[in-house]
């Protein structure tokens, strides 16, 4: 996982941690066990690689609600 990672760092994934539990944001580094996320208002995040569950790229493509005209 740890490797895979790796070659995430300057993307923006989802990390799935439990059920309920998601984090979002673009990894800035992995090391010792932690990767280091980055959130859309610039906070640190910090997660135990062997709690995550899964992860995915996310698209930068940002939806708006509304109508498309």
């Amino acid at each position: 996982m740890e490797d895979l990672l790796k070659k995430r760092i300057g993307k923006n994934i989802e990390v799935i941690t439990g059920i309920t539990t998601a984090f979002r944001g673009d990894v800035t580094e992995v090391k010792d066990g932690v990767l280091y996320l980055r959130s859309e208002d610039e906070k640190a995040v910090y997660v135990s690689i062997d709690k995550i569950a899964a992860f995915y790229e996310c698209s930068d493509v940002h939806q708006r609600p509304g109508f498309v005209g």
